[in-house]
């Protein structure tokens, strides 16, 4: 699989100046992190799972969480677990399938290593699982669970735990809940490949919900979360972890409603203020100021609740021939001991000490996303995403 691989190779080579590679999920876990992009969740509980799984693969989708815990009914939870069983023996069973990374959103640690059985050998199609409300004591048995189904199995699987718990919220017992986060993860970190945030279960603890046109950073309070957990879990120093975007709730049918304009003028002609404007009428504009927060503020990626966010996603991590340049210039060898250089662009400066970590996290999203040539923006690779 690839990002933008769902279109035509002559679309992709007048796109990219550098196209995004190749990766399987055997990849490394440091690439795999790094291009998991829009995280798509659905309830386990869907009859055509299958198939719905393979759709949204066939429309640009790398990554999908198959949620057994908040999305679905506590009655449904058995009923949900028989489904993916189902769904996952279906998907092995389909020549050439080509499915997404797959993770499975558990409710309680048991169901690791049962589901992981009972899966039997659609077990391959399985990257690993969604661990909620993670605390050092909450979490810590989830990740026991998974290593032991790992080494029954003879399969890798990977945890991604999701930030969400009241005690990582409230002020008074944050730096302790997230050292303790710390300890459980950097114990396991071959096993972790990224932290995902539940910035709507921190907005319930309050009564809030943040509105279409107001981001998670706008909300004072989530977004001093935020900002605590990336400087304690995704520092640029070696010790730090992938951390993803939080949800955004809101969708519309956009994709309909602009594929006919922009099938009709797919590059040029649409000018980026115009599409702009039409996104903000339909509920679409805070998704992206989300998305390029989101960037600003150290977070890859981003959990997702409906297709219509994919796309936007992985249009806006694309890197620019501007930051590609950068970040090039700043990490070439001969540049080991420092200095300051103006850009290529001429537009800035790139200092190459405290620059070369932003280098070296933007060479890495590069290989997961690619790099538009020099006249492509966000606008030409959003036209060209939308299928059909």
């Amino acid at each position: 699989m690839r990002h933008f691989g769902h279109i035509a190779p002559e679309v992709r080579q007048r796109l990219f100046h550098r196209e995004p590679c190749a990766f399987t999920a055997d990849s490394p876990a440091r690439l795999l992190a790094a291009a998991l992009g829009a995280t798509l969740y659905s309830p386990a509980t869907r009859p055509r799972l299958a198939d719905d799984i393979l759709k949204q693969a066939a429309s640009g989708v790398v990554s999908m969480v198959l949620c057994l815990e908040d999305s679905i009914d506590d009655a449904d939870v058995a009923a949900g677990e028989e489904n993916l069983v189902r769904q996952f023996a279906d998907l092995a069973a389909r020549p050439g399938a080509q499915p997404p990374l797959l993770f499975i959103r558990v409710r309680a640690p048991e169901q690791i290593p049962d589901l992981t059985h009972r899966l039997g050998p659609a077990v391959r199609l399985l990257s690993g699982f969604v661990l909620p409300k993670f605390t050092e004591e909450r979490g810590t048995p989830f990740l026991d669970a998974l290593t032991a189904a790992e080494n029954a199995g003879g399969r890798r699987l990977f945890a991604m735990p999701v930030l969400e718990s009241p005690e990582l919220l409230y002020r008074e017992s944050r730096v302790e809940t997230l050292e303790g986060i710390s300890r459980a993860v950097d114990k396991y970190r071959d096993r972790v490949l990224a932290l995902r945030l539940g910035v709507t279960d921190f907005c319930s603890s309050y009564g809030l919900r943040r509105a279409p046109d107001m981001t998670a950073y706008d909300v004072q309070i989530v977004a001093s979360v935020i900002a605590d957990v990336v400087n304690m879990l995704a520092r640029a120093d070696g010790t730090g972890f992938t951390v993803t975007g939080p949800v955004w709730e809101y969708f519309r049918a956009s994709e309909r409603m602009f594929k006919p304009q922009l099938r009709q003028s797919p590059f040029l002609e649409v000018q980026a203020v115009e599409l702009r404007e039409r996104l903000i009428e339909h509920a679409m504009d805070g998704l992206l100021r989300e998305i390029s927060l989101d960037q600003a503020n150290g977070l890859l990626g981003k959990t997702c609740i409906h297709p219509s966010h994919v796309l936007p996603v992985h249009a806006l991590s694309v890197v620019s021939h501007e930051e590609f340049s950068d970040a090039q210039d700043i990490l070439r060898p001969e540049r080991g001991g420092g200095g300051v250089l103006r850009s290529a662009y001429t537009n800035k400066m790139n200092e190459v000490k405290p620059h070369r970590a932003w280098a070296e996290r933007t060479l890495l999203r590069a290989e997961a996303f690619g790099v538009a040539k020099e006249d492509v923006g966000f606008v030409e690779l959003l036209a060209a995403g939308i299928p059909g």
